[in-house]
Parts: C-alpha cells; structure tokens; sequence
C-alpha cells in the first residue's frame, strides 16, 4: 500500500510538473524545434537566444521593475489595511458589526471583471491611467484578506487583550504589540497569496497602462501572442524569468505558508 500510494503522488506530481518541465524545454529549445510536428519533449537542440532577445523586444527590466512596484505596493498595502478591518471584526464590538462581515463576504461573489469599465471611467477622470497609484490604489484592500485574517484573529486568546488593557494599552496598541506578533505566520500566507496573484495578473495591467513602459511582465510577455504567429520560445523565456521570484518567495516563506493555512479558520 505505501508504494502504491507513494507511486501515485509521484504519477500526480509528474502530470502537474509537466507543463513548468515543457516551458523550461522550451525556453532553451530553437523555435523551429519547438513547432514541428509531431511534438517532443525532449530538446530538439540548444540556444540561450531567447534569453537574451527578449531583453532586446520589449523593456524587460523596466516592466520587471513594475511588476516589483504593483505587486510590491498591492502587498504592503493590503496587508495594512486587511489586517486593521479583520482585528475590528474580531477583537472589537460596535453596532452593525456582523453586517458588515456579511457584505464583505458578498464582495468575495463579485466578479472582478464586473468592476473594470466602472473603474477605468473613474481612474480616466483622475488622470491616473498608465501610473503607479491607477495600478496600486483600487487593489488596496482585499475582502478574501479580511475575511482570512478575521479567522486568524479569532484564535488568538482574548485574555491577552485583556492583560494588554490592565497594563493601559489603546486599541492600536493592542493591535501592534500583540495581534500582530503572534500573526506573523496568517500575513506571511496573505502576503505570498497577494504577491503571487498580482505578480502573474494580466488583465488588469493589460487594461489601466496603454504605454509599454508602464505594463508589468504579463502584459509585455502577451506582445508575442498575435493573431496568428506565436513566438513560443520568447514566451517561455520570459515566463521561466518571471517565475524565479515566485519560486524563490516561496522557499523563503514556505514553513510560515504551511503553518499559516493549517492554523487559519479553527474557528
């Protein structure tokens, strides 16, 4: 039974690994290998050219550096202020309290492609189409950041609240020397999830920046899919690129993830 299980997870682990196996292939493959026909696995020869072209087809350090600022930003951000509306959720009482936690939870049923043309008339009217702050500001907050967090918040034990109100500590205080600290591993899982989701969006770039200078590694990386060529071997480069920094995010936080999923919403 156990190698039967074990051969199993490794027949999944394989059929999930095959696509990220192909695209590094890819990357390193000539295009001309890359389309015949019938198609391989395997290598039909050797070339870093990708590599180095696609520094040269778009502006690939500066869109990477946009991509660090948007989903950088997004992060730093959210985590702020989820954490501040998940710890009046949890930790305080106030009139209408519960209704508002019900309508955040109905803000995680609208689909964010309802908000777009809505949002883009007004970020037109601001003049802040093609900026950092037409990027960052509406992401700013997150309802699934809240809604996480709150759950996080509640298994913490109240009584060191109110130890922390004997000793003369404000809400905020509360919230910074106590929450906070003994959250570490609920904001490093919030905070990877958010990184992660706004490191590889496209459509939202691809809408609010019409400049190339201004659109982050999705939208760049979608110049080569025309109409009817598609430069799979520039692609795949860039997407091996683009996905170090996930990758590397990862490792560094993967003990507090693991931890941070396993703890959150016990209660």
């Amino acid at each position: 039974m156990r190698v039967l299980k074990y051969g199993a997870l490794l027949v999944g682990a394989g059929l999930v690994l095959l696509p990220l196996v192909w695209m590094v292939v890819a990357s390193i493959t000539p295009e001309a290998a890359i389309v015949r026909y019938p198609p391989s696995l395997l290598p039909g020869g050797f070339t870093t050219d990708h590599y180095t072209q696609i520094w040269e087809r778009i502006p690939f350090g500066r869109q990477f550096l946009n991509t660090v600022v948007f989903a950088g930003g997004v992060t730093a951000i959210s985590l702020l202020l989820d954490s501040l509306a998940a710890y009046a959720l949890a930790r305080m009482d106030f009139p209408g309290k519960n209704a508002v936690f019900v309508l955040i939870l109905l803000l995680l049923m609208i689909p964010p492609q309802v908000t777009l043309v809505p949002l883009f008339q007004l970020l037109s009217s601001l003049d802040w189409i093609n900026t950092y702050q037409g990027l960052i500001v509406p992401r700013a907050t997150n309802a699934f950041g809240i809604f996480f967090l709150r759950q996080y918040f509640l298994t913490i034990p109240r009584e060191l609240d109110e130890a922390a109100r004997i000793d003369g500590s404000s809400e905020f205080g509360i919230y910074r020397r106590v929450i906070l600290p003994l959250s570490g591993p609920a904001l490093l899982t919030l905070g990877l999830f958010h990184f992660m989701y706004n490191w590889n969006d496209l459509l939202w770039p691809l809408v609010f920046t019409t400049e190339t200078d201004m659109q982050t590694l999705p939208a760049g990386l979608a110049l080569f899919m025309g109409e009817h060529v598609i430069e799979y071997g520039l692609l795949m480069a860039g997407a091996v690129l683009t996905l170090l920094p996930m990758v590397a995010a990862f490792l560094l936080v993967q003990r507090r993830f693991i931890e941070g999923i396993a703890t959150t919403g016990m209660k």
